[in-house]
């Protein structure tokens, strides 16, 4: 008891540093799979990965990524325009990341497990200056 005791700040210094080492997966739900655009590029190149976009219908309209397909998230349970093989890579996008999160989840649920949130949504796809369509 002690020890423990004497070398209190070695205990605290170790506990932190072991905080800060786990803080990146806690604070991205569990490590949900981020990627960033560049690796989303190489994905859909290299292993034929679906980009999915989960915004709402005038939200794609109005501007998404090119080739991605729109399966809103509140339809993403019940929707037949998911891939059939499971096993694909996915690439879920939105606006700004945050409904990808939880589209990710919900995938994950449904037997895609290799599914990934593009980190910083749309706005990081426009910043690495990708593709970007409208519809009419």
């Amino acid at each position: 008891m002690k020890f423990f005791i004497d070398n209190w700040v070695l205990f605290l210094a170790a506990i932190t540093s072991g905080g800060l080492l786990l803080w990146p997966m806690i604070s991205r739900g569990g490590g949900a799979g981020r990627i960033t655009p560049a690796q989303a590029v190489q994905m859909i190149n290299r292993e034929k990965a679906v980009l999915i976009d989960v915004s709402e219908p005038d939200e794609f309209a109005g501007s998404h990524a090119t080739g991605s397909k729109n399966v809103p998230l509140g339809r993403l349970e019940a929707s037949g325009d998911l891939p059939k093989n499971k096993t694909l890579p996915l690439v879920v996008v939105c606006p700004s990341g945050t409904r990808a999160v939880r589209a990710v989840a919900t995938l994950k649920k449904l037997g895609f497990e290799n599914s990934h949130v593009l980190a910083g949504g749309l706005a990081a796809w426009r910043e690495a200056n990708l593709p970007v369509e409208k519809n009419a």
